[in-house]
């Protein structure tokens, strides 16, 4: 009974949002993502990076267009534009040679353009090609549907239609959705929860045939955050500062090319605290609090709730002293990943990690100004560290 309530007190706890950086668009932040699923016993290992409830992913749709396997309607929607984007640009740059695209390809945007137009225009045949591309940009625009609905019943085979929706999801209960569905592909591209950057970052950089350090992949994605197009334009400027010889990505080069301090970043904070470094911590946040361009101090809150959030879960590993198991327990990428929390679990108690949890609450409220109409960010910060380490 006593972990049972236990477990509710950890569920009241971690459901309570805590603030995500604006800047940096942290997207759902890793601490309001519900790892408490584990507890219960459910498998959240087979998430995809950014998938449709059917299973229509991207690397799929990608893989049946290279084949040359074209859908007459690609509804491309949701809130991460880079998988919109990146199956949109495909289609416009394959499917029609440089010289059929003149008379063969037709870009419109939704703010220009009706849904009877878009519906007129895929109605057409291709001049001396095989195919028409008809592609409607920033289609959130378009309100009424009706004629595209319609159009859906019977499309025309030779008509490649991109729709691409953002910013948000199409009403499922129009008519338009279901018909997508039955004739062509509908994709929904989701905005990345913080724990599934790493393995985008190794990912890109092994399509790149390049490595990079644990270390660095962190700092990358705890400096970047969820903006994908930002992100992996970082990751090409990488790319092209490797050499033939050395394709291997390390802190320094992170360092140097992007501009994050090896030493004082959220990923060797969280180190410091981890290890109740008192002094590295505050060093940290001193350096965070006196060099705003190196980013929030807010930005530190949800990968440090994500933090505790995990550890306190640790405790309920049914074979915490086995590395390969608790890793596998706590969804992560390794055995190296799952040393902080070994090392957490014996530098803080059970009791420690629940009051620490609390107070992230009390800190992000001061952080919004409740009860809080003059403490600094840094006074804040080294406050909640002072907390966490005494």
């Amino acid at each position: 009974m006593r972990f049972f309530y236990t477990l509710l007190y950890i569920v009241q706890i971690i459901f309570v949002p805590l603030r995500t950086d604006n800047a940096d668009e942290r997207n759902e932040s890793s601490f309001s993502n519900c790892r408490v699923q584990l507890i219960f016993g459910k498998d959240t290992k087979n998430i995809s990076m950014a998938e449709k409830k059917s299973g229509i992913s991207y690397e799929s749709i990608m893989k049946d267009l290279k084949a040359r396997k074209f859908a007459p309607v690609y509804v491309l929607m949701g809130d991460e534009p880079f998988y919109i984007d990146k199956i949109c640009d495909y289609i416009m740059e394959n499917v029609l040679k440089p010289e059929e695209r003149d008379f063969n390809q037709t870009v419109v945007f939704g703010a220009d353009t009706t849904a009877a137009q878009v519906a007129d225009l895929c109605k057409g045949y291709p001049m001396m090609a095989e195919h028409r591309v008809v592609v409607v940009k920033e289609a959130q625009n378009l309100r009424i549907l009706e004629a595209l609905e319609k159009y859906l019943e019977n499309p025309v085979k030779s008509t490649i239609l991109v729709y691409c929706h953002k910013n948000g999801s199409i009403d499922r209960r129009k008519k338009f959705l279901p018909r997508a569905e039955k004739v062509g592909v509908v994709f929904e591209s989701k905005k990345l929860y913080d724990r599934q950057l790493p393995s985008f970052i190794e990912t890109y950089l092994k399509v790149h045939k390049a490595t990079i350090e644990p270390k660095a992949t962190q700092m990358i994605a705890d400096h970047i955050g969820a903006d994908l197009n930002r992100l992996t334009s970082e990751l090409d400027k990488l790319l092209l500062s490797l050499s033939d010889s050395d394709r291997r990505v390390t802190p320094e080069l992170v360092e140097r090319e992007i501009g994050v301090s090896k030493d004082f970043n959220a990923f060797e904070l969280r180190s410091a605290i981890v290890n109740r470094d008192v002094f590295k911590a505050n060093q940290i946040i001193n350096y965070f609090d006196s060099n705003p361009k190196s980013g929030s101090l807010y930005a530190l809150l949800p990968m440090l709730f994500s933090y505790f959030q995990n550890l306190m879960i640790a405790y309920y590993a049914p074979n915490k002293q086995n590395e390969s198991e608790l890793a596998k327990f706590l969804d992560l990428r390794g055995t190296w990943a799952v040393r902080d929390y070994v090392t957490g679990m014996r530098n803080f108690s059970g009791m420690k990690v629940m009051q620490i949890i609390d107070k992230f609450k009390e800190v992000d409220a001061k952080s919004k100004g409740l009860d809080n109409p003059f403490t600094s960010a840094g006074e804040l910060m080294r406050e909640l560290v002072f907390f966490i380490l005494h």
